[in-house]
């Protein structure tokens, strides 16, 4: 496995200075002899959740490792956070998918098969990537090409997305602040920001988040049907809010009850939607 770690300023010396450089670790599967050497993957680019606070452990390596083992590559991001604002995670996010692009030859990815996978907060990031690529800020500030930075698709996993009645409100105080301008709040809305351009989806949540309403998928699910494009959506009735893996690998023994292991079948499903289907 190709396991390395690069920083986004050094190859984007455009991209707004955050509090720490933004790393990005790449997780590659090798490709063999026996098997073909001209192989190419399809890639994920992991946004881990955390409120916009910090990136979560649980949803990065242990899920990159996941995708690698299954012939699939990953690469994870450490997004700014706390106190660092709306568009900056979303600038090191595009950046994120034109690098992987750019080097997708080096790497053995195909480079019409990069999907932005987010968690919670990080949903909200990745959604926020998927819909938002084409403005022309992002393009002149990573100094790119248009189109160069748009994911394929994306996988969304109990995201945040909406900053209407079911939000969660720390998330998006952490993304904009304490007293956004009303028109970025309603930007930040991102069901009301779908067009014909989204990229396909693949999103999954539990009726029982108690922390982020299952409303915000449903909602993203329907504009992106409304828009024609194509979605893939699993809705579980059981299960608390930051699943994860759903396995021991990402919880305590005693977390995975009979209702998470249920939800634990996104995984299998997800796989086989990048293969086929992204």
């Amino acid at each position: 496995m190709i396991n390395e770690k690069i920083y986004l300023e050094d190859f984007f010396p455009k991209l707004p200075k955050a509090k720490e450089k933004t790393p990005l670790t790449l997780y590659i599967p090798e490709v063999w002899q026996e098997v073909d050497l001209e192989q190419k993957f399809p890639c994920t680019i992991i946004c881990p959740g955390g409120g916009y606070q910090w990136c979560s452990e649980r949803e990065a390596e242990p899920v990159a490792l996941k995708m690698a083992g299954n012939g699939i590559a990953a690469a994870v991001i450490s997004y700014a956070c706390w106190e660092q604002h709306y568009p900056l995670q979303l600038l090191e996010i595009l950046a994120a998918v034109t690098y992987i692009r750019r080097n997708s030859g080096r790497l053995h990815i195909d480079p019409e098969k990069i999907a932005v996978m987010g968690f919670s907060a990080g949903g909200h990031a990745a959604c926020s990537a998927g819909l938002f690529w084409q403005e022309d800020f992002v393009r002149e500030t990573l100094e790119i090409a248009h189109g160069e930075d748009r994911p394929n698709g994306m996988i969304l996993c109990y995201p945040v997305i909406t900053t209407g009645k079911y939000t969660h409100p720390d998330s998006i105080k952490h993304l904009l602040g304490e007293n956004p301008d009303p028109v970025l709040l309603e930007k930040m809305s991102l069901e009301k920001q779908v067009t014909e351009n989204a990229p396909r989806a693949f999103i999954w949540h539990t009726s029982e988040d108690g922390l982020v309403p299952a409303e915000n998928s449903l909602y993203l699910a329907a504009a992106l049907h409304e828009k024609g494009i194509e979605t893939e959506l699993h809705l579980y009735p059981r299960g608390h809010h930051g699943l994860s893996l759903c396995d021991e690998t990402v919880s305590k023994p005693q977390d995975i009850y009979h209702g998470v292991k249920y939800c634990s079948d996104w995984v299998s499903h997800c796989i086989r939607w990048i293969k086929e289907i992204l």
